[in-house]
């Protein structure tokens, strides 16, 4: 798979297969807090139709999610790092102005101390809101419980996880026409790339591929990589042999998928992208079968 001069900022860092599944906590922990940085883009940006205000960047430099930029005075974002766990107030270089360890703090700790920053850049504390129009997955954290960073290995490994699907997804947008950036969404907390395919033979539906990295959900209860199509055709039609591993998600959605507990100890990037590249090219043919990939045979 090619790949982009972001490389030149980022390197894929090994990830232990093995502790794959041990991840749930601080998973869970970390899009709970990462809610705080969407709730910028919720409070302080206009809304799009499509909920990108809401969705946050990666920032490889910080290993941290950002919101996206508010453009006032002083322009900022805000961001949460998995490790060491912290909300960052961010200034316009992306750099670090203000940061704010969540370990034993709750998240009405880290809102307040939000309200107090958001006069430094210009915004006004009583805009921001915590409400959101989807929900995510529970924890104790939202309900009070302060945050728990005693598994420190834990959110350092999500963190080797974003970092990677980053530097990854990102070389593969630079060099795929229609694809758009790179974010992380959080709703469903992966972060992904959707590509534009060309219109089935005798139709003009757009159809798209997804590609992107899912830390864990209630199907997968480990990180795993994943490229599914809109429309879906029927699961019978998903035939292809995957490479590097890969297999084919037929449970309430259809797509590939690399579960992380999956990847061998050596030449991990390889091993994604061969699978990625295999599971594109399965999708983009099934989707560019015209009429017969949205209906059985």
């Amino acid at each position: 798979m090619p790949t982009s001069a972001v490389e030149s900022t980022a390197h894929w860092q090994t990830v232990d297969p093995k502790c794959a599944r041990g991840l749930i906590d601080a998973r869970l922990q970390l899009h709970h807090a990462a809610q705080l940085a969407t709730a910028i883009g919720i409070s302080y940006l206009p809304k799009r139709a499509d909920d990108s205000h809401t969705n946050l960047e990666w920032l490889p430099s910080l290993r941290a999610l950002a919101s996206r930029v508010v453009p006032l005075s002083s322009a900022f974002r805000v961001a949460v790092r998995p490790s060491p766990f912290a909300l960052l107030l961010l200034d316009e270089r992306n750099e670090a102005a203000a940061s704010f360890s969540l370990h034993g703090r709750t998240i009405a700790n880290a809102a307040q101390w939000l309200r107090d920053l958001l006069p430094t850049v210009g915004a006004d504390p009583a805009a921001l809101t915590l409400k959101r129009h989807y929900t995510i997955p529970s924890h104790p954290v939202a309900g009070g419980a302060a945050f728990d960073e005693i598994s420190e290995s834990a959110f350092e490994e999500l963190a080797r996880w974003y970092g990677n699907a980053y530097l990854v997804l990102t070389g593969l947008a630079g060099v795929t026409p229609k694809a758009s950036e790179v974010r992380c969404w959080p709703h469903h907390f992966d972060i992904a790339t959707l590509i534009e395919v060309e219109p089935a033979r005798g139709t003009e539906s757009a159809r798209t591929v997804g590609v992107g990295l899912e830390p864990g959900d209630t199907y997968y209860a480990e990180p795993y990589v994943y490229v599914n199509m809109y429309p879906a055709p029927p699961a019978s039609r998903a035939t292809a042999l995957l490479a590097g591993g890969g297999c084919w998600h037929t449970n309430e959605w259809l797509g590939a998928v690399l579960p992380s507990s999956r990847l061998r100890a050596a030449d991990q990037r390889a091993q994604l992208e061969s699978f990625i590249g295999s599971a594109i090219a399965a999708c983009t043919e099934l989707l560019m079968d015209g009429g017969r990939s949205t209906r059985d045979d």
